[in-house]
């Protein structure tokens, strides 16, 4: 991602020990002070938004293992909101139209980190969004519930966070975990062949949340039998071991529930010097062709499959409208000059999408009306979406996305299948 100055009226980039974005360079009046939304008289305005903008919030690893997705979520919600702004800003639902701000910090996917980002933040912005990372969301989340501000839109598939009786502040954009293993799980049961699987796993929600979801779609499927079953600590920084000894039982299938980038490539790149190669499936947000594939050799198994919802801008997509208007958009509004490698910039370009639909719909300019409008979208095609996914937030228990495709890597991306090869 190359990053420059630009003046506050683009998109401004201050890097320091924490980087911040700010897009629209629209002045600060009018924020009206603390943190709790609900603290305000009835229909007052809360703060970080005014008549004339409105300011959103990310804490996400902009450093570390994971700053490449990280990078990303801020890229893609940047870049959609930078070309609304250019058009002179976003439509709200009572009548006023507004420049969005947004300013993300870095929390190397550090939990402390995370929560101290969210504390800089909180009294600043209207909501918070975006962020990437299970552990990092969770570090914050009884905050923001008990100060009433948004952590709206996030990049996580832990279940907690679309739950609207634990978490009424909360709603997660990206399918939850269960939810891609059980797609993956459905299509293998259903190849009419036997399969021997080995499962590697993080040992966390993450993790389990995969293994959950495909051993629930392959319960009682006489031609699936799971033959060792072994997981790994986020903080490691090697899985030779059980790779090692994952090769050894012959499995024709790995599954493999991994977050953390750098892991999932040296996986695949084990798996190779151990001469093992099985089918892979691999979680939506460590299956990038560019980012895991390549380095990691993907070409060389039979099949490298994974889940989306959203077209890749790489293979036949590339001539897509909605990815040549979101490319062009990321390079000039989002500061990412590169292809994007990872699929979190396409989910955060959705997600810009996606919170200009609520705003359409705020009545008032407050945190309770932003909430109910958010969950009230419903059937809603966000750009860049597959076909048969679409976004609904009107399901309890589920996050804005709960609909996917499973896919098989072909060399260059992703193509759609309905049967497992």
């Amino acid at each position: 991602m190359n990053m420059h100055s630009r003046s506050r009226r683009a998109v401004g980039i201050a890097l320091a020990s924490a980087l911040a974005l700010t897009v629209s360079g629209c002045g600060r009046e009018g924020d009206g002070g603390g943190g709790g939304g609900g603290s305000r008289a009835e229909g007052a305005a809360s703060p970080g938004i005014t008549d004339t903008t409105v300011r959103l919030g990310i804490t996400t690893p902009l450093s570390g293992a994971t700053a490449g997705p990280g990078t990303c979520t801020v890229a893609g919600v940047t870049a959609w909101f930078g070309a609304k702004n250019a058009e002179g800003g976003v439509q709200f639902g009572d009548g006023k139209k507004r420049t969005v701000e947004i300013e993300a910090l870095d929390d190397a996917y550090d939990p402390q980190q995370a929560k101290a980002n969210y504390d800089q933040l909180k009294d600043d912005v209207f909501a918070m969004t975006a962020g990437l990372g299970t552990p990092t969301n969770r570090a914050w989340r009884d905050a923001a519930i008990a100060d009433e501000v948004p952590q709206a839109l996030i990049m996580t598939g832990d279940p907690l966070f679309s739950d609207p009786e634990e978490s009424p502040w909360q709603l997660g954009f990206v399918p939850v975990y269960q939810n891609e293993g059980q797609a993956f799980g459905e299509l293998l049961a259903s190849s009419g062949k036997d399969h021997k699987v080995a499962i590697l796993s993080q040992n966390d929600d993450y993790g389990a949340g995969y293994v959950e979801g495909f051993k629930s779609a392959v319960e009682g499927a006489s031609n699936i039998e799971i033959v060792e079953e072994l997981t790994y600590e986020a903080t490691d920084t090697s899985v030779d071991a059980q790779l090692t000894q994952l090769a050894a039982t012959g499995a024709d299938v790995m599954f493999n529930a991994m977050s953390l980038v750098p892991l999932a490539v040296s996986s695949l790149q084990k798996a190779q010097q151990l001469n093992w190669k099985p089918s892979w499936f691999l979680p939506s947000n460590t299956s990038s062709p560019g980012g895991v594939l390549e380095p990691g050799g993907g070409a060389a198994f039979p099949g490298v499959y994974s889940v989306a919802f959203s077209k890749a801008p790489a293979g036949p997509a590339a001539a897509d409208p909605d990815v040549v208007e979101y490319l062009a958009a990321l390079k000039q509004y989002g500061n990412y000059q590169d292809p994007p490698a990872f699929p979190h910039c396409q989910w955060s370009w959705m997600v810009g999408a996606t919170l200009e639909q609520a705003f359409g719909e705020m009545t008032e300019p407050t945190r309770d009306a932003f909430m109910t409008a958010l969950r009230g979208v419903s059937g809603f095609e966000a750009p860049l979406m597959l076909p048969g996914t679409s976004v609904d937030a009107t399901q309890p228990g589920q996050p804005a996305v709960s609909s996917v495709v499973v896919q098989k890597f072909n060399g260059k991306g992703y193509g759609t299948v309905e049967a497992f090869e």
